[in-house]
């Protein structure tokens, strides 16, 4: 019997391109022709442009044209109509609602105040060094106290509430009144934001860092007043995104329209201190937690108040409370959100938006209950373990978080824990363990596929999903693999072409639950259409029923009889059987969807030098079926560096006084590096979720990152007697 594929791990079907360096990324692309735009970028966070003067910078070498406010080609707006999950395919959006060079306003550092458009990239930075800009300044608002001493902060909508939260917490035996807080993220993807945009007569072409081609196609139709058709938006390869890269941003437009005013194609790269600014971010957030438990240690009433910052003119929502309401069982629950405006860049997603920096507060004042309980963390978690979504009233879909919590507890070592600050120790290091639980919406949407059993016996995927470097173009491979015993090297996936069958935004964790379907259903049309040929007069099994017909390791099988895919297609001179299908979303009506996780954490702690590490982390997720185990672990293991960047060590400051970044470079903004990766032990649990869709499979990119800082903190505290509420997690913070 042959191997499933699907559960197996391959290696990445696109690797070898993308280690010789064939991969082409968006500033890969040299059409003929081509030309190079660099911006001018705001030195003021508030007020307006009173002058420009471009003299000096047209009569530089190599300049073809400077675009500004006052020449800037007429664009319009998206549509108001709100972006939803069920028009993924249809929908258009940009966070930030201000085209570029709309009009003379300042509203955060950064802004593109004017573009430069010039024969080569070097000539092109040098005159835009040259374009002098005259600010009528104002006071900026720079972070969210003043913001919020500045204005009330607006509702955010996205609230939920059940039972009588505020009554049952005066009720409670055991309470926290707690407030986190979290800074800045900025994303840095390796890939910096790009654009290569060329007009063909009243066709835009665009090779775009994206997340999403359909929607940025979308997008750049309503922008520039062109019916979709006329757009193609191309991303084969994606230097990930992290969320960033879902929508269309300000250079995006700004190349297209420079590309349109010089007649040539146009190519714009934002530079690393602009990826800072105008690209988005992970706003800051201030939460207010409210919890209380009765004297046995259950949940009576848990309250998750945030506010986050938010651009001028935009509004974004970084949804703290959605894991808060469904994570635990509690018949009175109270989730709010609201936000201020500020002097910065619009925000946007960054991985497990909301879930992030919420499950960072939520599970840190859970510890912190249990603590006031006398209840051990992880025994205080499984016993206000939630049965069903009490926010939905609905049953899961698939729950294994008991297994989680257990098998991560006992791979960890949990139970060597002893619960003294500490109290745990080996040589000068004092160690401290923590956990938390995380969970993460799991989704399915529309997407559509095309699958081609061609005459040469290979096959070929299209379906216009991106890959962002999750591994998207080998579990596509994969899928098609297992229905039809097609070897991988045989199976070749085309992905990031708007053309192409649409399909969703690489974001939010879906892309594999929602195309896998589609894959699937396109692959069986192709085999039936394949059958049908064989059952034909010169096909090769004339007189047999097409259903009679097995599929079996690029075969078509009955009896005695075996032909080879190719062989029944050259036996007719046909190029090619061929399916097309659409798939839709979930139906939620019966099940809540969810992935669920624990984290467990160790950190060591020497006090002579002030040295804190994350040394050990266990991460145990529960994400039903694991389509390709390789790249499943690689996601998780990922997101968890990325979460010790985010409880240890990242933040974006912004000067007080003037709202300017201070530290909008790599040097400055850190990251974990390779030292400071602990050890990971990756557990992922394996039950399909078959009602999401026929594979089990739900998403894995987003929820390594929720929960971890939390663990992280829990486990500081323990080893430090230090409770920081306040992210990251400094050294300062440990010392004072």
């Amino acid at each position: 019997m042959t191997e499933p594929v699907i559960g197996a791990s391959p290696r990445r079907i696109d690797g070898r391109l993308k280690v010789t360096g064939q991969a082409q990324y968006a500033a890969d692309q040299h059409p003929d022709g081509m030309v190079f735009a660099y911006g001018v970028f705001s030195t003021v966070a508030s007020g307006s442009i009173k002058a420009l003067d471009i003299d000096a910078a047209r009569r530089s070498t190599g300049v073809l044209e400077i675009l500004h406010h006052g020449n800037f080609p007429q664009a319009f707006h998206t549509s108001p109509v709100p972006f939803s999950l069920a028009g993924v395919l249809t929908g258009s959006r940009t966070d930030e609602k201000r085209l570029p060079f709309e009009d003379q306003t300042i509203r955060y550092a950064g802004q593109f105040v004017a573009l430069v458009i010039a024969d080569t990239f070097e000539h092109a930075r040098e005159a835009a060094y040259k374009v002098k800009v005259t600010y009528a300044a104002s006071p900026a608002l720079a972070n969210l106290e003043q913001g919020l001493k500045q204005r009330a902060p607006a509702d955010g909508g996205q609230g939920h509430k059940r039972g009588d939260p505020a009554q049952a917490f005066e009720q409670g035996v055991h309470k926290v009144d707690l407030t986190y807080s979290t800074p800045v993220e900025t994303h840095n993807p390796m890939e910096m934001h790009a654009t290569v945009a060329l007009w063909e007569g009243n066709r835009l072409v665009v090779y775009e860092a994206t997340q999403s081609v359909v929607v940025h196609r979308n997008t750049l139709a309503q922008v520039f007043g062109l019916p979709p058709e006329r757009v193609e938006v191309r991303a084969p390869f994606i230097g990930s995104g992290f969320g960033s890269k879902l929508w269309a941003w300000p250079h995006s437009v700004a190349a297209c329209a420079a590309a349109k005013v010089v007649g040539r194609p146009v190519q714009l790269v934002v530079p690393r201190a602009q990826m800072f600014t105008t690209v988005g971010h992970r706003p800051q957030t201030r939460q207010r937690m409210r919890l209380a438990a009765d004297d046995q240690g259950r949940l009576l009433s848990l309250r998750h108040e945030s506010v986050n910052t938010t651009g001028i003119g935009d509004q974004y929502v970084e949804n703290c409370g959605g894991m808060s309401a469904s994570l635990y069982s509690c018949a009175n629950v109270e989730i709010t959100h609201h936000t201020v405006r500020v002097n910065r860049g619009a925000p946007t997603s960054m991985r497990a938006p909301g879930a992030a920096p919420g499950l960072f507060a939520l599970e840190s004042a859970i510890d912190e209950l249990a603590e006031q309980c006398r209840i051990d963390p992880l025994a205080f978690r499984q016993l206000n373990y939630a049965e069903q979504n009490e926010q939905e009233k609905l049953p899961w879909s698939s729950n294994h978080l008991r297994e989680a919590l257990e098998q991560g507890a006992r791979r960890f070592g949990w139970a060597a824990r002893t619960a003294g600050i500490g109290s745990m120790r080996e040589g000068e290091e004092v160690i401290g363990y923590g956990m938390a639980q995380c969970n993460w919406d799991a989704f399915r949407t529309p997407a559509q596929a095309r699958v081609a059993l061609k005459a040469d016996g290979r096959a070929q995927v299209f379906c216009g999903a991106q890959d962002i470097g999750t591994g998207t173009y080998t579990v596509i491979a994969q899928c098609v693999s297992e229905l039809t015993g097609l070897a991988l090297q045989r199976i070749d996936v085309e992905l990031g072409n708007s053309s192409l069958p649409p399909a969703p935004v690489s974001g939010g964790s879906w892309i594999t639950a929602s195309v896998l379907p589609a894959v699937a259903e396109a692959t069986r049309m192709a085999l039936e259409q394949l059958k049908g040929f064989a059952a034909s007069a010169e096909g090769g099994m004339a007189g047999v029923k097409p259903e009679a017909i097995k599929v079996s390791n690029g075969k078509l099988e009955n009896g005695d009889s075996s032909l080879d895919f190719a062989q029944v297609l050259n036996r007719l001179k046909v190029a090619s059987a061929e399916g097309e299908a659409r798939t839709g979303m979930a139906d939620t009506a019966k099940h809540a969807f969810s992935s669920f996780g624990a984290h467990f954490v160790e950190v060591r702690w020497d006090p002579r030098i002030s040295r804190l590490r994350v040394s050990r982390v266990v991460s145990a997720i529960d994400v039903g079926k694991v389509v390709n185990g390789k790249t499943a672990a690689n996601q998780v293991e990922g997101a968890i560096v990325m979460a010790i960047g985010m409880a240890l060590f990242e933040a974006t400051d912004y000067d007080e006084r003037d709202a300017m970044p201070v530290n909008n470079n790599y040097a400055e903004y850190v990251v974990p590096v390779h030292a400071d990766q602990p050890q990971i032990d990756v557990i992922l649990l394996d039950y399909p979720d078959y009602n999401l869709n026929e594979f089990g499979a739900r998403g894995i990119g987003e929820i390594g990152v929720t929960g971890l800082a939390a663990a992280v903190a829990n486990a500081v505290y323990h080893a430090t007697g230090k409770r920081v509420r306040d992210l990251p997690i400094s050294l300062e913070k440990l010392m004072g």
